[in-house]
């Protein structure tokens, strides 16, 4: 894989930069471990401020090599240092494991941006999986997107434990849900029940949950759950109550479907495709807004 996503990686960087940047990236990415971590650190003072333009060709390339693996919207900086990870020989082990773990130990912000981006592509993943929770804990609001947000790596390899933790921060801190790769694929029914007693302590103070979030409890709908969607029907607000709709026109659970056939013009719009989670994807949130008290 590490060929592969090299190469593809490169087409991208090829067509935003100049020649004289790019001959400096070939001439670190072939030099020594030591020059070429070096160059990881040194790159900003190289490479120009901006970000890179995508073709939807190369953007599906990468997805055919790493599923879920995207860099739009990412700096040259970022790309470039991803890049040059990969050009790191992995032959031997211990030695590769060590020259990242010293990029780990000395990192600022922005080479840890770049460090967590590049998992899905490093050699030996089961070595980076303390690193990537750790990431999780992190109070750096780059570093935490960077693992959490559009990144596979995470869906592939943390435990259930680790995952739910990871979805519920990206909750509480307002993040964009529907930006975690592999969300559907990693529902699970503890995280339905933690969400819900985290909407609880919302709603007790006053505050809303991002509607999308409910998204992740269809499949595991009970009487308490239940409870929490007659709730967001009865808040009177639309957003709301179109995701009460769609968590239980998506469950399997009768009594939900019972609850869903009271509310006929919801029920109508998601069979009609007029209604769906897409609908309620917000990039922009604030749920720390007052609402209905339960």
């Amino acid at each position: 894989m590490s060929n592969l996503i090299n190469k593809a990686l490169w087409e991208i960087i090829s067509q935003n930069t100049s020649d004289a940047e790019s001959e400096w990236l070939t001439e670190k990415g072939n030099a020594s471990p030591i020059e070429l971590m070096t160059a990881f650190v040194s790159s900003p003072r190289v490479l120009p401020k901006k970000i890179v333009n995508v073709a939807l060709e190369q953007e599906n390339a990468l997805k055919d090599i790493v599923a879920g693996f995207l860099v739009n919207g990412w700096s040259l900086v970022r790309l470039s240092r991803v890049w040059l990870l990969t050009q790191l020989d992995e032959t031997e082990k211990d030695t590769f494991v060590k020259n990242i773990e010293t990029l780990f130990d000395t990192a600022e912000m922005n080479e840890l941006v770049a460090l967590y981006s590049a998992l899905p592509v490093l050699a030996y993943p089961e070595q980076w999986l303390f690193r990537a929770t750790d990431a999780v804990r992190s109070n750096m609001g780059f570093v935490f997107d960077a693992i959490a947000l559009h990144n596979p790596f995470p869906a592939k390899y943390f435990s259930e434990l680790a995952w739910n933790q990871l979805v519920l921060k990206t909750i509480f801190n307002d993040k964009p849900v529907h930006f975690i790769t592999g969300l559907e694929e990693r529902e699970n029914a503890n995280l339905a029940l933690i969400l819900s007693d985290f909407a609880h302590e919302r709603w007790a103070a006053g505050r809303s949950v991002a509607p999308n979030v409910w998204r992740l409890v269809s499949k595991f709908m009970n009487e308490a759950l239940l409870s929490d969607m007659r709730h967001l029907f009865e808040s009177r607000q639309t957003q709301n109550q179109e995701a009460a709709a769609l968590a239980c026109y998506e469950s399997d659970y009768a009594p939900a479907k019972a609850l869903l056939s009271e509310y006929s013009e919801c029920e109508k719009s998601i069979t009609e495709g007029a209604l769906t989670w897409s609908n309620l994807e917000y990039t922009d949130l604030n749920t720390y807004v007052p609402t209905l008290q339960r």
